[in-house]
């Protein structure tokens, strides 16, 4: 997986675990795709402090993956669901065209859940 999709799906889903600062810094490095530098600036600590205050939330975040898997079950389901899409995709009964429709309209419904 991308690092930079890992680093959102993490935050999207274990963020509001990190302390407000931690939350804030990260949020500008992974979400804003702000610099060491321009992070620094903004909350008036080195570039330094925020490498490493980031190398932390990192690895916190994947420590809560590794007992939660909740982007991995995440991953997993929306996998699922494609599939079914793309079963459907190739499907052209057109007496099935209501179940069909009710099909992508429950699978969308996942999708918005997860």
């Amino acid at each position: 997986m991308d690092k930079i999709l890992e680093q959102t799906l993490l935050f999207d889903f274990y963020g509001e675990l990190l302390t407000e600062h931690q939350k804030e810094v990260y949020e500008y490095f992974v979400i804003e795709d702000l610099s060491l530098g321009e992070i620094a600036a903004e909350m008036g600590i080195s570039r330094q402090g925020v490498h490493d205050l980031i190398k932390r939330c990192n690895q916190t975040l994947k420590g809560y993956e590794e007992k939660l898997h909740l982007v991995e079950k995440f991953l997993a389901i929306r996998e699922k669901v494609e599939k079914i899409n793309e079963l459907l995709d190739t499907y052209s009964d057109e007496d099935a065209e209501k179940l069909i429709g009710n099909i992508r309209k429950i699978s969308g419904e996942i999708i918005e859940e997860l």
